[in-house]
């Protein structure tokens, strides 16, 4: 979508994002948990700068931020006024050169947009991908799940010939993705609400997924894998793929998975996913270990640790 399409709403957003930019703004989203601990730190209960408000989500004085931020937060319906103390509905995050917008800190609402370290590694699994000199030419690609859009936009800007879809079936994650997308000057990025390829017909060249793959009691869509151990997505996310990939096209999905005694239960259905098939493979544990306070929770009793996966399958011929 192109800025003169947006809402206000969005335009306003837009114009926050490059007012930060020209205040060099930086900020690297950590884990919930790094986030709640240094928050919880006495001399951080109120914000004293632009990474106060905009990526530790701390509350501010309304002197903090000067007359053009505070209003295009307020025309952006991002101002959240408590009184003496304001805080702001959005965050804001650095990843490769880039500012991208998702949701405030801690995200609770049942329409969150996620961004965090598990962000960072599927970017990095991307630039991976596409650097590598064996990757064949991308006319049409597509981010599955595509949250505030950093692997679509990844994407769009080293291929900026391609055509490249980011679906998701959070309207408030397509907005963002939107926001992310004009900030950056991505010409050739479409986003669209679709359920997993439902909406996105044809076959593509590279398709790339960072599903939730948590067990989440409230079942926040950002979060909740599904299916056993927080798998149920992961496991959709590859079956829809794997009849969508164009000749020599490839599916790269980075995931979570909960290891327990007996093994790897997401290599195991992959390895049955592709039997048989014109299909070449790689599977990888990019962290053996990420996100350990979840092993608490319940669900989670006979999970020894949990793995960060990256899946690459393609399709041979």
């Amino acid at each position: 979508m192109s800025p003169k399409h947006f809402s206000p709403q969005q335009q306003a957003l837009l114009q926050l994002g490059c007012a930060l930019q020209a205040r060099d703004y930086r900020f690297i989203t950590g884990t919930p948990l790094t986030h709640s601990h240094v928050n919880a730190r006495p001399q951080n209960a109120l914000a004293r700068d632009l990474a106060g408000v905009f990526g530790w989500s701390r509350a501010f004085s309304p002197q903090l931020l000067d007359a053009e931020l505070i209003e295009l937060m307020r025309a952006a319906g991002v101002l959240i006024e408590e009184g003496e103390q304001w805080r702001s509905a959005v965050r804001w995050s650095s990843l490769g050169g880039q500012l991208f917008v998702h949701s405030q800190y801690p995200t609770q609402q049942a329409d969150a947009v996620f961004f965090g370290p598990d962000t960072y590694r599927f970017v990095r699994a991307i630039d991976a991908f596409l650097s590598a000199p064996s990757t064949p030419p991308i006319q049409r690609a597509v981010d599955i799940g595509c949250g505030a859009g950093p692997g679509a936009l990844r994407i769009a800007l080293a291929r900026p010939a391609a055509q490249v879809h980011a679906l998701d079936i959070n309207p408030r994650a397509l907005e963002l993705t939107e926001v992310n997308a004009a900030l950056a000057g991505a010409q050739n990025l479409q986003a669209m609400h679709s359920n997993l390829l439902d909406e996105a017909p044809g076959a593509f060249d590279l398709i790339v997924a960072n599903p939730p793959y948590m067990l989440d009691s409230e079942r926040r869509a950002y979060r909740d894998g599904g299916g056993e151990l927080g798998a149920g997505l992961s496991v959709a996310i590859l079956d829809a793929a794997l009849s969508r990939l164009a000749p020599g096209g490839s599916l790269l999905l980075y995931t979570g998975v909960a290891m327990t005694a007996a093994g790897d239960p997401f290599l195991e259905h992959v390895r049955h996913a592709v039997a048989g098939r014109e299909l070449a493979w790689r599977y990888e544990e990019v962290d053996p270990d990420v996100f350990g306070e979840e092993l608490l929770k319940p669900g989670y009793e006979q999970v020894e640790r949990i793995a960060a996966v990256v899946l690459t399958v393609t399709r041979t011929r």
